[in-house]
């Protein structure tokens, strides 16, 4: 049986690429790669002759078979455009089944942006929430920048140059004047840091929008205070007052205070508590909003 390598590639300078990495590639059986195109000129430059077949986000479960298949005969290479396979990048269907059918998965390290990011942006002293890709639009986006908003802790994330400034904006707004730095072009000739509030960064990229790849990493904000039972119930009361139902009352609550709305409609709905205590707990945590299902 063979190894699945998660092997990682250069982010933009092709001297990045490590020793082990371009061995790797020399002695796998088939490389999976996620644009055939760009990996060639990579395997090219080092002088790989390894064969390729494409697997991108389109045709991740199609391509599942056969690549279990290569793996019973032997070893194959996972690579991305750039940077490490995995990270907001096809690769966890593979790895999942390469798991479940008993393979080995093992990676070959090396340029990550979302390492270097974090490193060069001075804002991360810790424990950080990684949004990879936002949603372009809708609930899913607006949920997941209040989660990242409620957790108060610093935030990385991947944008296209088309929509930085206007998602910039966007963030400014739902979490305030947070400390920010834009990346760009990490590695590559034109690489540029630019730092600055968010709001600050918005209007001067809204003004001169870049180029090419780019990471943002915001930093730490103020996670919301608990709130108590007896303001929910009052909130709650006040929302059933103005003749909401009990769903769109717990609805509207939840936005407010991020709280759960399965709990929220359970307290509106029977007045049950939310602690699950009688009533005696003296305050409920704020957590971020779950599907009710």
């Amino acid at each position: 049986m063979g190894t699945l390598f998660l092997v990682a590639t250069p982010i933009g300078n092709l001297e990045d690429m490590t020793g082990r990495a371009v061995r790797t590639l020399r002695d796998v059986s088939l490389i999976a790669a996620e644009d055939t195109r760009r990996t060639g000129q990579l395997l090219k430059h080092f002088g790989i002759a390894t064969p390729m077949v494409s697997y991108h986000a389109h045709n991740e479960r199609s391509r599942r078979e056969h690549l279990l298949r290569v793996l019973h005969e032997g070893d194959l290479a996972l690579v991305s455009d750039a940077g490490t396979p995995g990270i907001s990048d096809p690769g966890l269907d593979l790895v999942r089944s390469a798991i479940a059918a008993g393979f080995v998965v093992s990676p070959i390290p090396g340029a990550s942006a979302l390492a270097a990011a974090v490193g060069t942006s001075g804002l991360i002293p810790g424990p950080f929430v990684m949004l990879g890709f936002l949603p372009r639009r809708g609930p899913e986006r607006r949920r997941l920048i209040r989660v990242a908003s409620d957790s108060g802790l610093p935030v990385v994330l991947f944008e296209s140059a088309e929509r930085l400034g206007a998602s910039l904006f966007e963030l400014s707004t739902a979490w305030g004047e947070r400390p920010a730095a834009v990346l760009r072009e990490m590695t590559k000739l034109h690489e540029e840091v630019l730092r600055g509030p968010l709001g600050e960064l918005a209007i001067r990229l809204k003004a001169a929008p870049v180029r090419g790849e780019v990471v943002v990493v915001v930093g730490e904000g103020s996670a919301p205070p608990a709130v108590s039972e007896a303001e929910v119930e009052r909130l709650l009361s006040e929302l059933r007052r103005s003749e909401l139902t009990p769903s769109a009352a717990a609805r509207e609550a939840s936005r407010i205070t991020g709280l759960p709305r399965s709990d929220l409609y359970r307290l509106a709905r029977l007045g049950k508590p939310l602690s699950g205590e009688g009533g005696n707990s003296p305050s409920v945590e704020l957590k971020p909003e779950q599907d009710e299902n």
